[in-house]
Protein backbone atom coordinates (compact mmCIF):
# COMPACT_ATOMS: atom_id res chain seq x y z
CA UNK A 1 0.00 0.00 0.00
CA UNK A 2 1.02 3.33 -1.26
CA UNK A 3 0.92 5.30 2.43
CA UNK A 4 0.44 8.78 2.43
CA UNK A 5 1.12 11.36 4.88
CA UNK A 6 -2.86 12.51 5.28
CA UNK A 7 -3.39 8.82 5.95
CA UNK A 8 -2.50 8.97 9.82
CA UNK A 9 -4.29 10.14 12.88
CA UNK A 10 -3.60 11.27 16.03
CA UNK A 11 -3.59 10.16 19.23
CA UNK A 12 -2.15 11.33 22.36
CA UNK A 13 -2.02 12.65 26.35
CA UNK A 14 -0.25 15.84 26.29
CA UNK A 15 3.18 14.44 27.16
CA UNK A 16 3.61 11.86 23.91
CA UNK A 17 1.34 11.02 20.91
CA UNK A 18 0.94 7.95 18.34
CA UNK A 19 -0.01 8.26 14.24
CA UNK A 20 -2.60 5.71 13.50
CA UNK A 21 -2.66 4.77 10.03
CA UNK A 22 -6.13 3.82 7.91
CA UNK A 23 -5.23 0.39 8.13
CA UNK A 24 -5.30 0.04 11.46
CA UNK A 25 -1.57 0.17 12.02
CA UNK A 26 -0.10 2.46 14.95
CA UNK A 27 3.32 3.28 12.59
CA UNK A 28 5.14 6.37 15.13
CA UNK A 29 5.17 6.34 19.12
CA UNK A 30 8.21 7.83 21.14
CA UNK A 31 7.77 7.00 25.01
CA UNK A 32 7.74 8.42 27.54
CA UNK A 33 8.12 11.71 25.60
CA UNK A 34 7.35 13.16 22.35
CA UNK A 35 11.46 13.46 21.84
CA UNK A 36 12.19 10.03 22.83
CA UNK A 37 13.71 7.67 20.88
CA UNK A 38 10.07 5.81 18.60
CA UNK A 39 9.15 2.12 19.99
CA UNK A 40 6.76 2.12 16.40
CA UNK A 41 9.02 4.21 13.77
CA UNK A 42 7.21 2.16 10.91
CA UNK A 43 6.48 5.51 9.54
CA UNK A 44 9.94 6.40 8.21
CA UNK A 45 10.98 2.42 7.51
CA UNK A 46 9.02 -0.95 7.09
CA UNK A 47 7.07 -3.00 9.56
CA UNK A 48 10.29 -4.51 10.67
CA UNK A 49 10.89 -1.11 12.08
CA UNK A 50 8.10 -1.10 14.58
CA UNK A 51 4.11 -1.10 14.65
CA UNK A 52 0.64 -2.57 15.97
CA UNK A 53 -1.94 -3.26 13.88
CA UNK A 54 -4.92 -4.43 14.57
CA UNK A 55 -7.57 -5.11 11.73
CA UNK A 56 -9.93 -7.50 10.22
CA UNK A 57 -8.09 -11.02 8.70
CA UNK A 58 -7.25 -10.22 5.62
CA UNK A 59 -8.38 -6.56 5.41
CA UNK A 60 -6.16 -3.75 4.18
CA UNK A 61 -7.46 0.10 4.37
CA UNK A 62 -10.57 1.17 6.93
CA UNK A 63 -14.14 1.36 5.56
CA UNK A 64 -14.11 4.77 7.79
CA UNK A 65 -13.21 6.30 10.32
CA UNK A 66 -13.43 9.61 12.87
CA UNK A 67 -13.00 11.22 16.26
CA UNK A 68 -15.57 11.30 18.52
CA UNK A 69 -17.24 14.94 18.33
CA UNK A 70 -15.06 16.90 20.42
CA UNK A 71 -12.45 14.47 21.51
CA UNK A 72 -9.36 13.02 20.44
CA UNK A 73 -10.61 9.65 20.23
CA UNK A 74 -10.59 7.46 17.07
CA UNK A 75 -13.16 5.51 16.03
CA UNK A 76 -11.63 3.12 13.12
CA UNK A 77 -15.01 0.89 11.11
CA UNK A 78 -14.15 -1.93 9.05
CA UNK A 79 -17.19 -3.29 7.39
CA UNK A 80 -16.34 -7.13 6.17
CA UNK A 81 -18.31 -10.32 4.53
CA UNK A 82 -18.82 -11.60 8.12
CA UNK A 83 -19.74 -8.02 9.83
CA UNK A 84 -18.47 -4.81 11.06
CA UNK A 85 -16.08 -4.36 13.87
CA UNK A 86 -15.10 -1.25 15.17
CA UNK A 87 -11.39 -0.02 16.78
CA UNK A 88 -11.11 2.80 19.24
CA UNK A 89 -7.77 3.79 20.02
CA UNK A 90 -6.93 6.93 22.82
CA UNK A 91 -4.00 7.69 25.30
CA UNK A 92 -5.54 8.55 28.49
CA UNK A 93 -4.26 11.32 30.76
CA UNK A 94 -1.31 9.62 31.83
CA UNK A 95 -1.09 9.21 36.35
CA UNK A 96 2.50 8.34 36.36
CA UNK A 97 3.15 5.69 32.78
CA UNK A 98 2.21 6.37 29.54
CA UNK A 99 -0.72 3.93 27.93
CA UNK A 100 -2.01 3.42 24.46
CA UNK A 101 -5.47 1.87 24.68
CA UNK A 102 -7.42 0.09 21.83
CA UNK A 103 -10.96 -1.24 21.95
CA UNK A 104 -12.18 -3.81 19.29
CA UNK A 105 -15.94 -4.04 19.40
CA UNK A 106 -18.32 -5.78 17.46
CA UNK A 107 -20.86 -4.16 15.50
CA UNK A 108 -22.60 -6.47 13.65
CA UNK A 109 -21.91 -9.75 12.39
CA UNK A 110 -19.34 -12.31 13.52
CA UNK A 111 -15.92 -10.73 12.59
CA UNK A 112 -12.09 -12.55 13.23
CA UNK A 113 -9.53 -9.79 14.05
CA UNK A 114 -6.57 -10.11 14.35
CA UNK A 115 -3.07 -7.85 16.32
CA UNK A 116 0.02 -7.54 15.32
CA UNK A 117 2.32 -6.06 17.34
CA UNK A 118 6.48 -5.78 16.86
CA UNK A 119 7.96 -3.70 19.19
CA UNK A 120 11.26 -2.28 18.31
CA UNK A 121 12.73 0.11 20.53
CA UNK A 122 15.59 2.92 19.78
CA UNK A 123 14.11 3.58 16.30
CA UNK A 124 13.45 0.81 15.50
CA UNK A 125 16.86 -0.45 15.71
CA UNK A 126 16.69 -2.91 19.33
CA UNK A 127 14.45 -6.01 19.26
CA UNK A 128 13.24 -6.51 22.68
CA UNK A 129 12.95 -10.02 24.72
CA UNK A 130 9.61 -11.18 25.25
CA UNK A 131 8.36 -13.08 27.97
CA UNK A 132 5.21 -13.80 29.48
CA UNK A 133 4.09 -12.94 33.11
CA UNK A 134 0.89 -12.90 35.16
CA UNK A 135 -1.51 -12.75 31.80
CA UNK A 136 0.77 -10.00 30.07
CA UNK A 137 3.49 -9.87 27.31
CA UNK A 138 6.35 -8.29 28.64
CA UNK A 139 9.44 -6.48 26.16
CA UNK A 140 12.46 -5.36 27.55
CA UNK A 141 15.56 -3.40 26.39
CA UNK A 142 18.05 -0.97 28.36
CA UNK A 143 16.30 1.45 29.77
CA UNK A 144 12.50 0.60 28.31
CA UNK A 145 9.85 -2.10 29.33
CA UNK A 146 6.38 -2.60 27.73
CA UNK A 147 3.67 -4.61 28.89
CA UNK A 148 0.91 -5.75 26.51
CA UNK A 149 -2.43 -6.86 28.10
CA UNK A 150 -5.90 -7.67 26.79
CA UNK A 151 -8.98 -7.64 28.63
CA UNK A 152 -10.66 -10.39 28.39
CA UNK A 153 -7.63 -12.21 27.68
CA UNK A 154 -7.38 -13.41 24.18
CA UNK A 155 -5.29 -16.32 22.41
CA UNK A 156 -1.82 -14.49 21.80
CA UNK A 157 1.71 -15.91 20.39
CA UNK A 158 5.30 -15.28 18.89
CA UNK A 159 6.00 -15.74 15.62
CA UNK A 160 8.47 -13.66 13.12
CA UNK A 161 9.73 -11.52 16.40
CA UNK A 162 6.31 -10.22 16.71
CA UNK A 163 3.38 -10.58 19.39
CA UNK A 164 0.28 -11.60 17.26
CA UNK A 165 -3.19 -12.02 18.89
CA UNK A 166 -6.48 -13.80 17.41
CA UNK A 167 -9.89 -13.38 18.21
CA UNK A 168 -13.40 -13.26 17.21
CA UNK A 169 -16.12 -10.71 18.51
CA UNK A 170 -19.90 -10.44 17.73
CA UNK A 171 -22.22 -7.91 17.76
CA UNK A 172 -21.41 -6.01 21.22
CA UNK A 173 -18.99 -8.09 22.38
CA UNK A 174 -15.48 -5.98 23.62
CA UNK A 175 -12.31 -6.86 23.63
CA UNK A 176 -9.39 -4.29 24.83
CA UNK A 177 -5.35 -4.35 24.80
CA UNK A 178 -3.69 -2.19 26.64
CA UNK A 179 -0.19 -1.53 26.20
CA UNK A 180 2.20 0.77 28.91
CA UNK A 181 5.45 1.36 28.95
CA UNK A 182 8.03 2.05 32.27
CA UNK A 183 11.52 2.21 32.58
CA UNK A 184 12.56 -1.22 32.55
CA UNK A 185 14.19 -1.08 36.22
CA UNK A 186 11.46 0.09 38.02
CA UNK A 187 8.28 -1.58 38.95
CA UNK A 188 4.81 -2.77 36.56
CA UNK A 189 2.81 1.01 37.22
CA UNK A 190 -0.86 0.11 38.44
CA UNK A 191 -3.30 -1.01 35.87
CA UNK A 192 -5.61 1.01 33.88
CA UNK A 193 -9.01 -0.08 33.01
CA UNK A 194 -9.67 0.32 29.68
CA UNK A 195 -13.05 1.27 29.65
CA UNK A 196 -13.05 3.90 32.24
CA UNK A 197 -10.06 5.46 30.86
CA UNK A 198 -12.57 5.81 27.40
CA UNK A 199 -15.63 7.39 29.65
CA UNK A 200 -13.31 9.64 31.28
CA UNK A 201 -11.05 10.67 27.94
CA UNK A 202 -15.05 11.81 26.55
CA UNK A 203 -15.53 13.34 28.89
CA UNK A 204 -12.42 15.97 29.73
CA UNK A 205 -11.91 16.16 26.43
CA UNK A 206 -15.20 17.28 25.60
CA UNK A 207 -15.02 19.55 28.78
CA UNK A 208 -12.50 21.10 27.60
CA UNK A 209 -13.81 21.92 24.15
CA UNK A 210 -17.26 23.90 25.36
CA UNK A 211 -14.52 26.33 26.73
CA UNK A 212 -13.81 27.33 22.71
CA UNK A 213 -15.71 30.96 22.39
CA UNK A 214 -15.29 30.88 18.72
CA UNK A 215 -18.76 30.33 16.88
CA UNK A 216 -18.55 31.30 13.39
CA UNK A 217 -17.98 29.46 10.29
CA UNK A 218 -16.12 25.99 10.20
CA UNK A 219 -16.17 25.28 14.02
CA UNK A 220 -15.45 21.84 13.59
CA UNK A 221 -12.62 22.49 11.95
CA UNK A 222 -11.43 25.40 14.26
CA UNK A 223 -11.57 23.10 17.03
CA UNK A 224 -10.03 19.86 15.65
CA UNK A 225 -7.09 22.36 15.25
CA UNK A 226 -7.43 23.79 18.71
CA UNK A 227 -7.71 19.70 20.27
CA UNK A 228 -4.45 19.43 17.93
CA UNK A 229 -2.32 22.06 19.60
CA UNK A 230 -3.59 21.18 23.02
CA UNK A 231 -2.57 17.18 21.89
CA UNK A 232 1.27 18.98 21.06
CA UNK A 233 1.11 20.56 24.42
CA UNK A 234 3.49 19.04 27.00
CA UNK A 235 1.58 18.96 30.04
CA UNK A 236 4.14 18.88 32.71
CA UNK A 237 6.02 22.07 30.90
CA UNK A 238 3.67 24.16 28.92
CA UNK A 239 6.08 23.83 26.03
CA UNK A 240 4.20 22.98 22.62
CA UNK A 241 5.97 20.44 20.49
CA UNK A 242 6.07 21.85 16.50
CA UNK A 243 4.83 18.73 15.50
CA UNK A 244 4.98 15.21 16.58
CA UNK A 245 7.41 13.76 14.06
CA UNK A 246 10.92 13.95 12.76
CA UNK A 247 11.67 13.55 9.37
CA UNK A 248 8.70 13.49 7.46
CA UNK A 249 9.88 14.93 3.75
CA UNK A 250 8.64 18.35 2.03
CA UNK A 251 10.00 17.38 -0.63
CA UNK A 252 8.88 12.99 -1.46
CA UNK A 253 12.20 11.53 -2.01
CA UNK A 254 14.12 14.44 -0.86
CA UNK A 255 16.42 15.66 1.57
CA UNK A 256 14.45 18.28 3.09
CA UNK A 257 13.71 16.31 6.10
CA UNK A 258 13.84 17.51 10.07
CA UNK A 259 13.10 16.88 13.43
CA UNK A 260 9.88 18.77 14.57
CA UNK A 261 9.73 17.58 18.69
CA UNK A 262 10.73 20.71 19.44
CA UNK A 263 9.43 24.04 20.77
CA UNK A 264 10.15 26.60 18.49
CA UNK A 265 9.75 30.60 19.97
CA UNK A 266 8.66 31.84 16.42
CA UNK A 267 5.71 30.26 16.91
CA UNK A 268 4.86 31.97 20.62
CA UNK A 269 2.58 35.12 19.76
CA UNK A 270 0.37 33.21 16.77
CA UNK A 271 0.08 30.39 19.75
CA UNK A 272 -0.89 32.87 22.35
CA UNK A 273 -3.36 34.67 19.96
CA UNK A 274 -5.02 31.69 19.02
CA UNK A 275 -5.08 30.66 22.24
CA UNK A 276 -6.61 33.77 23.90
CA UNK A 277 -8.85 34.74 21.63
CA UNK A 278 -10.23 31.10 21.62
CA UNK A 279 -11.00 31.30 25.43
CA UNK A 280 -7.98 29.45 26.54
CA UNK A 281 -6.56 31.58 28.63
CA UNK A 282 -5.23 28.77 31.07
CA UNK A 283 -3.12 27.59 28.54
CA UNK A 284 -2.17 30.64 27.07
CA UNK A 285 -0.70 31.32 30.68
CA UNK A 286 0.95 27.64 31.01
CA UNK A 287 2.85 28.40 27.26
CA UNK A 288 3.51 32.40 28.37
CA UNK A 289 5.23 30.55 31.53
CA UNK A 290 7.25 27.58 29.57
CA UNK A 291 8.24 30.72 27.35
CA UNK A 292 9.70 32.67 29.81
CA UNK A 293 11.37 30.09 32.03
CA UNK A 294 13.35 28.94 28.70
CA UNK A 295 14.60 32.31 27.58
CA UNK A 296 16.03 33.10 31.19
CA UNK A 297 19.56 33.20 31.35
CA UNK A 298 22.27 35.81 29.00
CA UNK A 299 20.27 37.28 25.92
CA UNK A 300 23.00 36.42 23.84
CA UNK A 301 23.04 32.74 24.32
CA UNK A 302 18.46 32.90 23.17
CA UNK A 303 17.99 30.17 21.34
CA UNK A 304 15.09 29.75 18.20
CA UNK A 305 13.83 26.09 19.72
CA UNK A 306 14.33 24.61 22.99
CA UNK A 307 13.26 21.27 24.19
CA UNK A 308 10.19 20.07 25.76
CA UNK A 309 11.12 21.18 29.29
CA UNK A 310 13.55 24.60 28.02
CA UNK A 311 16.75 21.92 27.50
CA UNK A 312 18.93 23.25 25.22
CA UNK A 313 21.73 20.82 23.46
CA UNK A 314 19.31 18.91 20.85
CA UNK A 315 22.32 17.78 19.01
CA UNK A 316 21.17 16.79 15.20
CA UNK A 317 22.25 13.36 14.21
CA UNK A 318 21.51 10.57 11.69
CA UNK A 319 19.48 7.35 11.83
CA UNK A 320 21.11 4.97 8.95
CA UNK A 321 19.36 2.11 9.23
CA UNK A 322 15.69 4.46 8.46
CA UNK A 323 14.89 4.47 4.64
CA UNK A 324 12.95 7.47 5.45
CA UNK A 325 8.96 7.89 4.40
CA UNK A 326 8.63 6.90 0.56
CA UNK A 327 12.26 6.72 0.09
CA UNK A 328 13.20 10.45 1.97
CA UNK A 329 16.44 10.01 3.50
CA UNK A 330 18.20 11.05 5.77
CA UNK A 331 16.54 10.81 8.56
CA UNK A 332 17.48 12.72 11.10
CA UNK A 333 16.99 13.56 15.10
CA UNK A 334 17.89 16.31 16.97
CA UNK A 335 18.15 19.44 14.86
CA UNK A 336 21.05 21.67 13.88
CA UNK A 337 19.59 24.91 13.66
CA UNK A 338 19.39 25.30 16.98
CA UNK A 339 22.62 27.10 17.40
CA UNK A 340 22.06 29.29 14.68
CA UNK A 341 21.48 33.25 15.59
CA UNK A 342 17.61 34.95 14.16
CA UNK A 343 17.12 37.98 15.25
CA UNK A 344 13.52 37.80 14.82
CA UNK A 345 12.79 35.95 18.10
CA UNK A 346 13.95 38.81 19.98
CA UNK A 347 10.78 40.03 18.44
CA UNK A 348 8.96 37.56 18.85
CA UNK A 349 9.78 36.98 22.71
CA UNK A 350 9.21 40.47 23.22
CA UNK A 351 5.60 40.61 21.12
CA UNK A 352 4.52 37.47 23.26
CA UNK A 353 4.87 38.74 26.90
CA UNK A 354 3.60 42.33 25.59
CA UNK A 355 0.49 40.44 24.67
CA UNK A 356 0.72 38.43 27.45
CA UNK A 357 0.54 41.61 29.48
CA UNK A 358 -2.19 43.23 27.70
CA UNK A 359 -4.53 40.30 27.76
CA UNK A 360 -4.34 40.40 31.62
CA UNK A 361 -2.28 37.39 32.33
CA UNK A 362 -0.61 37.28 35.36
CA UNK A 363 2.83 38.59 35.49
CA UNK A 364 5.84 36.48 36.70
CA UNK A 365 8.59 37.37 38.86
CA UNK A 366 11.78 38.74 36.61
CA UNK A 367 9.67 38.93 33.50
CA UNK A 368 10.31 42.99 32.73
CA UNK A 369 13.90 42.34 33.90
CA UNK A 370 14.21 39.55 31.26
CA UNK A 371 12.72 42.06 28.74
CA UNK A 372 15.25 44.73 29.25
CA UNK A 373 18.08 41.70 29.17
CA UNK A 374 16.76 41.07 26.05
CA UNK A 375 16.91 44.95 24.19
CA UNK A 376 20.02 45.62 25.57
CA UNK A 377 21.44 42.94 24.08
CA UNK A 378 19.85 43.92 20.91
CA UNK A 379 20.81 47.11 20.64
CA UNK A 380 24.05 46.28 19.94
CA UNK A 381 23.17 42.57 18.15
CA UNK A 382 20.97 43.64 15.77
CA UNK A 383 23.28 44.92 12.75
CA UNK A 384 24.37 40.94 12.25
CA UNK A 385 23.15 39.21 9.44
CA UNK A 386 21.35 36.23 10.69
CA UNK A 387 19.54 32.64 9.01
CA UNK A 388 16.19 33.87 9.35
CA UNK A 389 12.97 32.54 10.33
CA UNK A 390 13.54 30.20 8.01
CA UNK A 391 16.54 28.06 9.15
CA UNK A 392 18.65 28.58 6.12
CA UNK A 393 21.85 26.50 5.94
CA UNK A 394 23.00 28.65 3.04
CA UNK A 395 24.73 31.10 5.16
CA UNK A 396 23.69 34.65 7.23
CA UNK A 397 22.57 37.61 5.52
CA UNK A 398 20.48 40.72 6.52
CA UNK A 399 16.82 39.29 6.58
CA UNK A 400 13.89 41.55 6.43
CA UNK A 401 12.10 39.70 8.22
CA UNK A 402 14.58 39.98 10.93
CA UNK A 403 14.68 43.37 10.67
CA UNK A 404 11.07 44.11 11.14
CA UNK A 405 10.92 41.28 14.63
CA UNK A 406 13.86 43.74 15.65
CA UNK A 407 11.38 46.78 15.42
CA UNK A 408 8.86 44.68 17.07
CA UNK A 409 10.89 44.68 19.53
CA UNK A 410 11.82 47.65 20.27
CA UNK A 411 8.32 48.30 19.42
CA UNK A 412 7.13 46.70 22.38
CA UNK A 413 9.33 47.42 24.83
CA UNK A 414 8.04 51.18 24.56
CA UNK A 415 4.60 50.72 24.15
CA UNK A 416 5.21 48.68 27.06
CA UNK A 417 6.88 51.39 29.41
CA UNK A 418 4.28 53.68 28.06
CA UNK A 419 1.03 51.87 29.28
CA UNK A 420 2.53 50.71 32.65
CA UNK A 421 4.28 53.81 34.61
CA UNK A 422 5.81 51.55 37.36
CA UNK A 423 8.24 49.86 35.00
CA UNK A 424 11.44 51.41 34.12
CA UNK A 425 13.94 51.29 31.04
CA UNK A 426 15.78 52.96 28.79
CA UNK A 427 12.61 54.64 26.96
CA UNK A 428 14.38 56.87 24.75
CA UNK A 429 16.93 54.66 23.40
CA UNK A 430 14.24 52.23 22.75
CA UNK A 431 12.20 54.91 20.62
CA UNK A 432 15.57 55.81 18.49
CA UNK A 433 16.13 52.09 18.19
CA UNK A 434 13.02 51.83 17.24
CA UNK A 435 13.08 54.73 14.40
CA UNK A 436 16.84 53.92 13.16
CA UNK A 437 15.27 50.04 12.69
CA UNK A 438 12.29 51.44 10.80
CA UNK A 439 14.17 53.55 8.36
CA UNK A 440 17.13 51.39 7.81
CA UNK A 441 14.22 48.67 6.58
CA UNK A 442 12.51 51.15 4.50
CA UNK A 443 15.67 52.15 2.47
CA UNK A 444 17.30 48.56 2.19
CA UNK A 445 15.27 45.86 2.11
CA UNK A 446 12.50 47.73 -0.01
CA UNK A 447 12.90 47.62 -4.02
CA UNK A 448 10.61 50.91 -5.30
CA UNK A 449 10.98 49.75 -8.78
CA UNK A 450 9.06 46.66 -8.29
CA UNK A 451 7.14 48.72 -5.50
CA UNK A 452 8.10 45.60 -2.74
CA UNK A 453 9.88 44.12 0.33
CA UNK A 454 12.67 41.98 -0.31
CA UNK A 455 13.65 38.91 0.84
CA UNK A 456 16.80 40.47 2.56
CA UNK A 457 18.70 43.66 1.58
CA UNK A 458 19.78 44.23 -1.75
CA UNK A 459 18.19 41.04 -3.01
CA UNK A 460 15.32 40.71 -5.81
CA UNK A 461 14.17 37.20 -4.12
CA UNK A 462 10.75 37.37 -1.87
CA UNK A 463 9.60 36.12 0.96
CA UNK A 464 6.44 35.19 2.18
CA UNK A 465 7.07 36.33 5.92
CA UNK A 466 7.16 39.99 4.47
CA UNK A 467 3.42 39.41 4.41
CA UNK A 468 3.32 40.08 8.45
CA UNK A 469 4.12 43.62 8.14
CA UNK A 470 1.11 45.03 8.60
CA UNK A 471 0.04 42.23 11.02
CA UNK A 472 3.10 43.15 13.47
CA UNK A 473 2.24 47.15 12.88
CA UNK A 474 5.59 47.73 10.95
CA UNK A 475 3.28 49.73 8.41
CA UNK A 476 -0.55 50.41 8.26
CA UNK A 477 -2.65 47.64 5.76
CA UNK A 478 -3.36 50.70 3.43
CA UNK A 479 0.44 51.90 2.39
CA UNK A 480 1.10 51.45 -1.02
CA UNK A 481 4.48 49.58 -0.06
CA UNK A 482 2.25 46.90 2.04
CA UNK A 483 -0.59 46.42 -0.88
CA UNK A 484 2.20 46.20 -3.31
CA UNK A 485 4.24 43.61 -1.36
CA UNK A 486 1.37 41.25 -0.75
CA UNK A 487 0.57 41.64 -4.51
CA UNK A 488 4.29 40.84 -5.54
CA UNK A 489 4.35 37.80 -2.86
CA UNK A 490 0.98 36.48 -4.41
CA UNK A 491 2.16 36.52 -7.87
CA UNK A 492 6.19 35.91 -7.05
CA UNK A 493 5.48 32.68 -4.80
CA UNK A 494 2.03 31.47 -5.65
CA UNK A 495 1.69 28.09 -6.77
CA UNK A 496 -1.73 27.05 -7.78
CA UNK A 497 -3.34 29.24 -5.69
CA UNK A 498 -1.52 28.69 -2.94
CA UNK A 499 2.17 30.19 -1.73
CA UNK A 500 5.88 29.24 -0.91
CA UNK A 501 7.88 30.44 1.86
CA UNK A 502 10.28 31.73 -0.76
CA UNK A 503 11.98 30.42 -4.31
CA UNK A 504 14.05 27.28 -3.18
CA UNK A 505 15.99 27.98 -6.65
CA UNK A 506 17.72 31.32 -5.35
CA UNK A 507 21.44 30.67 -5.61
CA UNK A 508 22.82 30.16 -2.32
CA UNK A 509 19.63 31.11 0.02
CA UNK A 510 18.44 28.14 1.65
CA UNK A 511 21.85 26.01 1.14
CA UNK A 512 19.80 22.60 0.12
CA UNK A 513 18.88 20.43 -2.98
CA UNK A 514 15.42 20.17 -4.19
CA UNK A 515 12.15 21.84 -3.77
CA UNK A 516 9.39 21.76 -1.26
CA UNK A 517 5.57 22.51 -1.34
CA UNK A 518 3.54 25.43 -0.69
CA UNK A 519 3.89 26.37 2.85
CA UNK A 520 0.22 25.99 4.51
CA UNK A 521 1.05 28.67 7.25
CA UNK A 522 2.29 31.30 4.64
CA UNK A 523 -1.12 30.64 2.64
CA UNK A 524 -3.38 31.44 6.12
CA UNK A 525 -0.73 34.58 6.22
CA UNK A 526 -1.64 35.56 2.75
CA UNK A 527 -5.49 35.48 3.97
CA UNK A 528 -5.20 37.37 6.76
CA UNK A 529 -2.67 40.23 4.40
CA UNK A 530 -5.60 39.86 1.77
CA UNK A 531 -8.32 40.75 4.14
CA UNK A 532 -5.91 43.48 6.14
CA UNK A 533 -5.78 45.05 2.30
CA UNK A 534 -9.37 45.35 2.26
CA UNK A 535 -10.14 42.16 0.12
CA UNK A 536 -12.17 39.81 2.26
CA UNK A 537 -13.42 38.19 -0.19
CA UNK A 538 -10.59 36.86 -1.58
CA UNK A 539 -8.86 36.24 1.43
CA UNK A 540 -12.32 33.81 2.37
CA UNK A 541 -12.28 31.98 -0.55
CA UNK A 542 -8.47 31.17 -0.14
CA UNK A 543 -9.43 30.19 3.74
CA UNK A 544 -12.07 28.02 2.05
CA UNK A 545 -9.54 26.73 -0.39
CA UNK A 546 -7.12 25.81 2.63
CA UNK A 547 -9.98 23.91 4.95
CA UNK A 548 -10.73 22.11 2.20
CA UNK A 549 -6.80 20.74 2.37
CA UNK A 550 -7.46 19.17 6.14
CA UNK A 551 -7.72 14.96 6.12
CA UNK A 552 -10.55 12.95 6.36
CA UNK A 553 -9.88 13.22 10.63
CA UNK A 554 -9.32 17.62 10.36
CA UNK A 555 -5.35 17.40 10.56
CA UNK A 556 -2.67 19.55 8.20
CA UNK A 557 0.71 19.05 8.21
CA UNK A 558 3.29 21.39 6.91
CA UNK A 559 3.08 21.65 2.99
CA UNK A 560 0.43 20.30 0.46
CA UNK A 561 1.78 19.57 -3.07
CA UNK A 562 -0.84 21.05 -5.62
CA UNK A 563 0.57 18.96 -8.27
CA UNK A 564 0.38 15.41 -6.67
CA UNK A 565 -2.59 16.41 -4.13
CA UNK A 566 -0.62 15.22 -0.93
CA UNK A 567 0.34 16.66 2.05
CA UNK A 568 4.37 17.19 3.09
CA UNK A 569 6.43 17.89 5.90
CA UNK A 570 5.84 16.88 9.27
CA UNK A 571 2.71 16.42 11.01
CA UNK A 572 0.23 17.42 12.33
CA UNK A 573 1.88 20.55 12.11
CA UNK A 574 1.37 22.95 14.99
CA UNK A 575 2.14 26.04 12.65
CA UNK A 576 -0.69 24.84 10.20
CA UNK A 577 -3.21 24.63 12.75
CA UNK A 578 -2.49 28.05 14.26
CA UNK A 579 -2.65 29.69 10.91
CA UNK A 580 -6.02 28.24 10.53
CA UNK A 581 -7.43 29.16 13.94
CA UNK A 582 -5.94 32.50 14.00
CA UNK A 583 -7.41 33.30 10.02
CA UNK A 584 -10.90 32.26 11.06
CA UNK A 585 -10.88 34.63 14.20
CA UNK A 586 -9.75 37.29 11.73
CA UNK A 587 -11.88 36.64 9.28
CA UNK A 588 -14.91 35.36 11.31
CA UNK A 589 -14.88 36.22 14.77
CA UNK A 590 -18.44 37.07 15.65
CA UNK A 591 -19.95 35.42 12.66
CA UNK A 592 -22.53 32.36 13.48
CA UNK A 593 -21.81 29.06 12.45
CA UNK A 594 -24.19 28.07 9.46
Amino acid sequence: MDRRIEDYALIGDEQTAALVGRDGSIDWLCLPRFDSAACFARLLGDEDHGHWRIAPQGATTCTRRGYRPDTLVLDTEWETDQGTVRVTDLMPQRDRAPDVVRIVEGVSGRVTVHSTLRLRFDYGSVIPWMRRSGGHRVAVAGPDSVWLRSDPSVRTWGEDFGTHSEFTVAEGERVAFVLTWHPSHEPRPALVDPYEALRASVTDWRRWTARCTYAGPHRETVVRSLITLKALSYAPTGGIVAAATSSLPEELGGVRNWDYRFCWLRDSTLTLGALLAAGYHKEAEHWRDWLVRAVAGDPADLQIMYGLAGERRLPEFELPWLPGFAGSSPVRVGNGAVDQLQLDVYGEVMDSLSLARTAGLPTKPHMWAIQCALMKFLEKAWRQPDEGLWEVRGGRRHFVHSKVLVWVAADRAVRTMEDYAELKGDLQGWRALRDEVHREVCERGFDPKRNTFTQYYGSRELDASLLLIPRVGFLPPDDPRVIGTVDAIRDDLGRSGFLRRYDTDAIGVDGMPGGEGAFLACSFWLADALHMTGRTDEAKELFERLVGLVNDVGLLSEEYDPETGRQLGNFPQAFSHIGLVNTALTLFDGEKAG
